[in-house]
């Protein structure tokens, strides 16, 4: 009798249920199948910068576009090309998915964009579990791509398929933007975006991104990312490499001229050296400092956990400040240098040094590329070395913000709020997400970043995971979100 009492109090507590908690609800109790989902993702091998692998990248496309369909979507794979390889070859790019779901007039628009690629992953390189094997440890979900981007992508159809079991009406229209080589340059990309902007993006009312992570245990909105500029240092000294007991102290040898450019590039403190390097940078105003001041961060905690015996700076605001607010120099290795165990006395004949400046607003590239190159070539006229230097580079993206009063940003703060509990942090990424500019400026839309990842999911690292909570409650945040957004609409003037 007492079983009948339960069963039908659950019953009454079921119908009384908001059909939004009716969602919420149907999502924690199929975790475990999406668990199974995210196995089978993570199982497909789709690194984008090895040729080897672009099958897999281009299978992992498919099977997101048949998902999709599944949902009743309409799927266009676009094709955006090739590329040649460094040996001539020519393979082609995967395809980029443009999907729609939903065509009411009434309903806000909303365009998803993720991507389906990954970084490279080896069990030799340090990885405690197969990378492609999804492993549940502890509440964390192991695997290449968990966290970036194929479990945030996933736990998107998710919430759109909760809505649909339980028939109810998706409260927006929704449109996909899913690539597979973000990892490797987002190549083919750009073009598309422009090709497609009077058409695909022409009824889009905002724009949310799910590509980056939390600071901290809080949920976070990320309202802006650096930009960067890559650069190449090559110095050439002989044709061919050359014994040091027989040529060294006869000749200028190229390593010695690359070590003293890079240590003409930034002084101990972090002090970027090139002249007028930061003279774009926007000034920070009363009104953003007092955003850090809120952000929760422990400097220690930090400092411990990356396994540093100090930071450059100590305050929690100048920490964040220059990771998110301020541009960085940051050297990245030698090619050509001999680097393997044991001894060798070989002078290279020629080595290429790489760093890179991470940009902010409102620093542009092709400036930066000018003043970095007339730098180098005056210290290294000031050497007078008759060795040849050449100094390139790959281009560079600019940084993103966007406006934190915006109306989407209140509606992904209402979104956490229900899910959560708390208050979402503002915050920047001190990476690059070019796709988030380029949205913006192409689109003129609202751009919103809004990541369900955890501060330790170690994206690009060994052992890459997903929380499991962040991963069911970044699902149901999702579904929270697209019924936020749904009240922004404005009716349309009747005529």
């Amino acid at each position: 009798m007492l079983l009948l009492a339960v069963s039908f109090l659950s019953f009454l507590l079921a119908i009384q249920a908001s059909p939004l908690d009716q969602v919420l609800t149907y999502i924690d109790d199929h975790q475990d199948d999406y668990v199974q989902h995210l196995k089978e993702w993570v199982a497909i091998q789709s690194e984008s910068g090895d040729p080897l692998k672009r099958d897999s990248a281009i299978e992992m496309v498919h099977v997101v576009g048949e998902a999709i369909k599944r949902l009743g979507g309409s799927v266009e794979l676009a094709d955006v090309g090739s590329e040649e390889l460094t040996n001539g070859r020519t393979i082609p790019l995967p395809p980029v998915i443009l999907a729609e779901l939903g065509m009411d007039p009434n309903k806000a628009t909303i365009c998803i964009y993720g991507h389906l690629d990954v970084q490279a992953a080896r069990l030799e390189d340090g990885w405690t579990t197969d990378p492609y094997v999804l492993t549940e440890r502890d509440g964390k979900l192991y695997g290449r791509g968990a966290s970036d981007d194929k479990g945030p992508v996933l736990a998107w159809l998710h919430a759109i398929e909760a809505f649909q079991k339980l028939k109810q009406e998706l409260p927006v229209n929704l449109k996909f933007i899913f690539e597979a080589m973000e990892e490797s340059g987002s190549k083919g990309l750009e073009k598309l975006l422009i090709e497609r902007n009077a058409t695909f993006f022409s009824n889009v009312d905002y724009i949310v991104i799910s590509d980056s992570g939390w600071l901290s245990s809080k949920p976070v909105l990320t309202y802006g990312t650096r930009g960067l500029c890559y650069f190449f240092v090559e110095v050439q000294c002989a044709k061919q490499d050359l014994h040091s007991g027989l040529y060294g102290g006869m000749i200028h040898e190229a390593m010695n001229d690359l070590i003293a450019l890079f240590g003409s590039l930034v002084n101990s403190t972090g002090h970027i050296l090139i002249p007028d390097i930061d003279a774009d940078v926007v000034p920070l105003t009363s009104e953003e400092l007092l955003l850090y001041e809120a952000i929760e961060f422990n400097p220690d905690h930090f400092k411990d956990s990356i396994g540093a015996s100090r930071l450059r700076h100590e305050a929690k605001e100048d920490i964040l400040l220059h990771r998110w607010r301020y541009p960085a120099l940051s050297i990245h290795g030698i090619e050509g240098a001999f680097s393997g165990p044991g001894a060798k006395t070989v002078i290279p004949a020629k080595v290429t040094g790489k760093f890179s400046i991470r940009l902010v607003p409102n620093m542009d590239p092709n400036v930066v590329n000018r003043q970095v190159t007339a730098y180098l070539n005056q210290v290294f006229a000031e050497r007078r070395s008759p060795n040849k230097l050449q100094v390139f580079s790959n281009g560079g993206s600019k940084a993103w913000v966007a406006e934190v009063t915006d109306k989407q940003y209140a509606a992904g703060q209402r979104a956490i709020r229900r899910v959560f509990g708390v208050e979402a942090e503002l915050i920047r990424e001190g990476g690059t997400i070019p796709i988030a500019r380029s949205l913006q400026q192409s689109t003129q839309k609202s751009v919103l970043m809004l990541p369900i990842g955890g501060a330790g999911d170690a994206i690009h690292s060994q052992d890459e995971s997903i929380s499991r909570d962040n991963y069911i409650n970044g699902t149901k945040l999702f579904v929270a979100y697209l019924d936020e957004i749904s009240q922004l609409k404005e009716p349309r003037p009747t005529l």
